[in-house]
């Protein structure tokens, strides 16, 4: 395993120069989609800003209005320019997030946070081939330099940060590349992720899309190991929706336990594909596209769960 992740690291660091050449990527402009839609679907359809509740709205933009202010004092700092990228995503401005960040990478073409977050938005808007090849430079980045705790800008419960600079740019990695349907190489990304993924809600999160990737690539014994160091006592502060699926997989829960709650979209989404995964491979599949487009047609669709939903319909037509 350690000989296939330094295969892959190395793999990467020549994608890279291929693909961004010895500096910063540089991508044509974005093309915006009719009508002021933020992206366009998988599946052709326009997608616009999801509506956020009035009251996590103000809250929302309060903190925007701070980070711009932090960002016309001080412009060129790396940290004033990703905050205002992260604040504006969150209240559903997904390609003006994206050309913050592109600001950012022109001013800091070396800092992979940079690449980190625009390739984040880029899955976000559909661009998947964009976000591999940001993801990919920011893996190169990263390489040989200690991890870091990334602050969250919607905090959980306990205000505990739960992710990590190295863990975020190979799980959003390996995410873009699963998206694709290429989950050869999702798979080392996962890995990797997994590697770096030093607490239980980062190991449920990444377990779970691991464990997904190997039983489409009908590894399933390998897929049986992710499984072994998940307990139901596991100390989850946030990723509950990801715990939950991985012991109904182990068979410690059952599977109509797992029924959307309505009231959290993106853990709905993420439940939703995970229970249609399920199905497919084991051989239902026509309950398993029922399920995908049930999830793909509600909820919030910058969910992870709802775009891999929408890549599977996609992929059926």
């Amino acid at each position: 395993m350690q000989a296939l992740g330094r295969r892959y690291r190395r793999s990467l660091a020549l994608g890279v120069l291929a693909v961004c050449g010895l500096g910063a990527c540089r991508t044509a402009p974005l093309p915006l989609p009719a009508d002021g839609a933020e992206a366009v679907s998988l599946t052709g359809e326009r997608l616009v800003s999801p509506p956020i509740p009035g009251g996590t709205r103000d809250a929302y933009e309060q903190r925007l209005a701070e980070a711009r202010r932090a960002y016309d004092r001080t412009p060129a700092n790396a940290d004033s320019i990703i905050w205002l990228g992260r604040r504006t995503a969150y209240v559903g401005r997904y390609r003006d997030a994206i050309a913050i960040f592109t600001d950012g990478v022109s001013k800091h073409p070396n800092d992979p946070r940079m690449y980190r977050h625009r390739g984040h938005r880029y899955v976000t808007v559909r661009d998947l081939d964009r976000a591999i090849a940001d993801l990919t430079r920011a893996a190169q980045l990263t390489r040989g330099q200690s991890d870091q705790v990334e602050p969250d800008g919607i905090p959980n419960a306990l205000n505990v940060p739960t992710s990590t600079l190295h863990s975020n740019v190979w799980y959003h990695l390996g995410l873009a590349h699963y998206l694709q349907g290429d989950f050869g190489r999702a798979l080392p990304a996962y890995r990797e992720a997994l590697r770096v993924s030093n607490n239980p809600d980062m190991l449920v999160a990444t377990s779970h899309w691991l464990y997904m990737t190997l039983r489409r690539l009908g590894r399933d014994a390998d897929a049986d190991a992710v499984l072994r160091p998940i307990s139901r006592d596991l100390p989850i502060i946030e990723n509950d929706a990801y715990h939950r699926l991985l012991l109904m997989y182990k068979g410690e829960l059952p599977l109509d336990s797992l029924a959307p709650v309505g009231t959290d979209p993106v853990g709905d989404a993420t439940t939703g594909y995970g229970v249609g995964n399920w199905h497919m491979y084991n051989g239902r599949r026509d309950a398993a596209m029922d399920v995908f487009r049930r999830v793909a047609g509600r909820g919030s669709w910058a969910a992870f769960g709802y775009i891999a939903a929408e890549a599977e319909v996609a992929r059926e037509r």
